[in-house]
């Protein structure tokens, strides 16, 4: 029974994968498993109400990318449900892969594990807010004020924004904020600033992330600019040494600013960038905190995909 054989050899290389990985291998070895052609996987996941492309899934199960963004971790999970895998069977694997880079030891700070597990939740919390998926915004600037607090926590911060809508109607935007680990989402506060008014307000106790409706005070045309700013009031982890801005399609520019309280000062900062929250750091250049407000700063004239941040070391 050559086919039966053959049929038990690929469901156990699929079992090992599976309670092993890695991703790429598990990922593969189930495609194989269900005999589907790339093209048939496709096909499925656009019933599902998910695009995602043949050279994409490729690179997937041959471990050139991974499934980074909410997009395709909504793919990761139907593709759970059409090659008939256990649930989480796969999105586990994408989180359990927190190992050393080629560039040596990860530095300190969110691990792939939380910004997968994060990026499945604000997904879910948009829906909860019935937000779009695109909003109808482009971002021309945006300036981050960071406060850390004199017990070295993340005591708040505020954003200023500047943007123009492309298209007809837009009369909101969808604040998020993801707090230091150990955070309590529910005990933060949201302050509308200026040309805005505070909304639904939602959260996630277990990864720190808040989602916060921002309401306009007009309805944008395509075409018009708009500023508004808001702020959080957040206070509720323990010792934050890193902020972490995530960006999705190049934008405008952004600001990054870091104060510290005159009594809780680090001893060294730096700059760093991440393609991805799998890849590693690079980019690191040391900052200097200035005499007089103790902050440290950095600007992207033109923001790129992927991550930019600020880290810093305390004694």
């Amino acid at each position: 029974m050559p086919h039966a054989t053959q049929a038990a050899d690929v469901a156990a290389e699929l079992d090992t994968a599976l309670r092993g990985g890695p991703f790429h291998v598990a990922l593969r070895a189930a495609i194989a498993a269900r005999g589907l052609p790339l093209q048939r996987v496709q096909h499925h996941l656009s019933r599902y109400g998910v695009k995602v492309g043949v050279t994409s899934l490729s690179y997937w199960q041959q471990g050139a990318r991974r499934p980074q963004r909410p997009e395709s971790l909504r793919a990761v999970r139907a593709l759970e449900e059409i090659l008939g895998l256990p649930e989480e069977s796969l999105i586990r694997l994408l989180a359990d892969t927190d190992e050393p880079s080629s560039a040596g030891q990860r530095p300190a700070g969110r691990s792939y594990r939380s910004f997968v597990e994060a990026s499945g939740v604000l997904e879910r919390l948009l829906a909860d807010l019935d937000a779009r998926a695109e909003c109808g915004l482009h971002a021309l600037g945006h300036h981050e004020r960071i406060r850390i607090g004199t017990h070295r926590e993340l005591q708040g911060r505020e954003s200023h924004h500047i943007v123009r809508a492309h298209r007809d109607g837009v009369d909101r935007f969808f604040a998020v904020h993801h707090g230091d680990e150990g955070c309590a989402p529910e005990r933060m506060t949201v302050h509308a600033l200026e040309n805005c008014r505070t909304g639904r307000v939602c959260w996630d106790h277990a990864t720190g992330v808040l989602v916060a409706e921002l309401l306009f005070d007009t309805r944008l045309r395509a075409g018009d600019t708009f500023l508004f700013r808001y702020g959080v009031e957040d206070g509720t982890a323990g010792v934050s040494r890193e902020y972490v801005r995530g960006s999705g399609p190049a934008g405008g520019q952004y600001a990054l600013q870091v104060r510290f309280d005159e009594h809780a000062l680090p001893v060294r900062c730096h700059r760093f960038h991440q393609h991805s929250p799998a890849a590693p750091r690079s980019g690191r250049q040391e900052l200097a905190l200035s005499g007089r407000h103790h902050s440290v700063h950095i600007v992207e004239p033109r923001v790129r995909t992927g991550m930019v941040g600020i880290g810093w070391d305390w004694e």
